[in-house]
């Protein structure tokens, strides 16, 4: 288990997605007065002064990404039955795959949630954590392949 690659993959996807959920900011909107942070937890608005926090909107980003972090584990731990571990590690990368142009498209269009005029956006460390964990998974679904049509032409030769 420890010496495939899609091992490494597996981990650093589920360390980067960690980072993620642990409260590490998306984006952010920033207007005249205030600035608006989503991170995995919600909406946080904060003063532009002083940095006091005027609201928050809670939106259970956080429940995505846990259950990635899980899946990408069962995918991990499934590394004796590579049929279950290929699909799962699909449904890892089509899942991932949705979330992630759900979260480009609302840090594009997230202003709208808002209701107030945005002068600009930044983007935070978390998103481009959570990019580039990305290509982790899929990565680790080429290593999944590569392992499963090894071990087909060895059954084959058998």
């Amino acid at each position: 288990m420890i010496q495939r690659v899609q091992t490494l993959y597996l981990v650093i996807m589920i360390l980067f997605l960690s980072f993620v959920t642990f409260g590490s900011p998306l984006f952010s909107f920033v207007n005249d007065l205030s600035r608006f942070e989503f991170s995995s937890y919600g909406i946080i608005e904060y003063s532009v002064n002083g940095g006091v926090i005027l609201d928050e909107q809670f939106y259970p980003f956080f429940i995505a990404t846990i259950s990635l972090i899980l899946m990408g584990f069962l995918t991990l731990m499934s590394f004796k039955k590579l049929d279950r571990q290929f699909k799962l590690g699909r449904l890892v990368f089509f899942i991932y795959f949705f979330i992630l142009v759900s979260v480009i498209i609302l840090s594009i269009f997230g202003d709208s949630l808002l209701d107030v005029s945005i002068n600009h956006r930044e983007m935070g460390l978390g998103f481009f954590l959570f990019v580039s964990g990305f290509p982790f998974s899929f990565l680790a679904n080429t290593g999944i392949k590569r392992d499963k049509k090894l071990l087909d032409s060895l059954d084959r030769l058998r």
